[in-house]
């Protein structure tokens, strides 16, 4: 099998996500990471080229001299796809450059700065025909599958509560302020957008609750609340869920809740039953029921639905994490570039209402009203 070809923007060196991106899109061999434009610094761009081995003739200033560059080349060396893998205000600019230049993007979620752009994005991505792919890497899990699979089928019940949490810790000082490049741009709302704590892991916390639940979140009741004196976007968010259906929901995402690492964490509960898992030990869903006592799974194990061995690469008890579920998103990602089969990965219908959540809960937390529609749009 011929190795795609990936190009990215941005993710140079001082960058975390872009590392990811890169062991990710390598861990399965479907992926060869042949050209990039890292940073806008020279210096920067250079180093980082040359650490990942890339040819210097392919290392470009910029997405318009990739892009330019990439497209002169023979259909058979140019890159397949992009990933962008910048700060979110750059999200629709070279998204939306690289699908009207007729290549596939991965992006960073979330989406956008706003819906607007999402929309943007959303009509470039059909008028090229180009697949679009979002890295909300958390559905990538083989039990969030599990977990997801388990829900349709039924065997919960009538779906009634849905819980999610995501607490981080980090930006519990003003470290935004001291120099660290990763907390500035994400409390900066020039290069973050409308929401900080709730853009960065409230959208990660929105799309698991509705991926797994399988419903749409039809209206919130919030509060979002900046602790950090002079920070300028929000690094802490509570919101109220009422679902499409009846089921009712709590959202929670922190990022100054002091000692937590990444506290990811989902219970889904029916009317005969319900799952607990958790992302900091993710190889475990714990199955909770009205009448028998409490069942675990695990990652490799027994019991599991037919296609979840197909997401894993080590047997039972050997710990899978955080690159594999990322893999497995560049890994169905590269399956619908080239045509082979249905894996399910984020896309723009998930990029779209995880951006019309972000505004409907500043929206209500900044009115008097108790409750605020999201808009399903015109894509769901």
């Amino acid at each position: 099998m011929t190795r795609l070809r990936l190009g990215m923007v941005g993710g140079g060196e001082g960058a975390f996500i872009g590392a990811v991106h890169r062991m990710a899109a390598a861990l399965d061999g479907d992926w060869q990471l042949v050209a990039g434009a890292f940073s806008p610094d020279a210096g920067r761009n250079t180093h980082t080229g040359a650490q990942i081995g890339l040819d210097p003739q392919r290392v470009y200033p910029s997405l318009d001299a990739m892009i330019a560059g990439e497209r002169a080349l023979p259909a058979d060396e140019r890159i397949d796809a992009l990933a962008v893998v910048t700060p979110n205000h750059l999200h629709a600019p070279m998204a939306i450059a690289a699908l009207e230049a007729g290549f596939a993007v991965l992006c960073e979620k979330p989406m956008a700065m706003n819906v607007a752009e999402a929309k943007a994005i959303a009509a470039a991505a059909e008028a090229s025909g180009s697949r679009f792919a979002l890295a909300f890497t958390y559905s990538g899990y083989p039990l969030i599958e599990e977990a997801r699979l388990r829900v349709a089928r039924g065997d919960f019940g009538a779906i009634r509560l849905v819980q999610v949490e995501y607490l981080q810790g980090w930006l519990s000082l003003p470290i935004d302020n001291d120099g660290n490049r990763q907390a500035a741009w994400r409390t900066d709302p020039a290069r973050a957008g409308m929401g900080g704590c709730l853009g960065d892991i409230g959208t990660h916390a929105f799309h698991l609750a509705e991926h797994v639940s399988g419903l749409s979140v039809e209206s919130v009741s919030a509060d979002i609340a900046t602790h950090v004196h002079g920070r300028r976007l929000d690094d802490d968010v509570s919101a109220l869920l009422r679902f499409v259906g009846g089921a009712r929901g709590v959202l929670k995402a922190s990022q100054v809740a002091a000692g937590e690492e990444n506290g990811l964490r989902l219970r889904i509960h029916g009317e005969r039953g319900g799952l607990d898992w958790a992302q900091m030990e993710p190889n475990t869903l714990t199955l909770r029921w009205l009448d028998r006592p409490a069942e675990v799974v695990r990652t490799g194990g027994p019991g599991l639905h037919d296609g979840i061995a197909a997401l894993t690469r080590t047997p039972a008890g050997h710990p899978e994490g955080y690159i594999e579920a990322f893999a497995n998103l560049y890994r169905a990602f590269a399956a619908a570039i080239r045509g082979d089969g249905d894996r399910r990965f984020p896309g723009v219908v998930d990029g779209l209402r995880t951006m019309r959540f972000i505004e409907a809960v500043i929206a209500n937390a900044h009115a008097d009203r108790k409750w605020t529609p999201i808009d399903p749009g015109e894509t769901e």
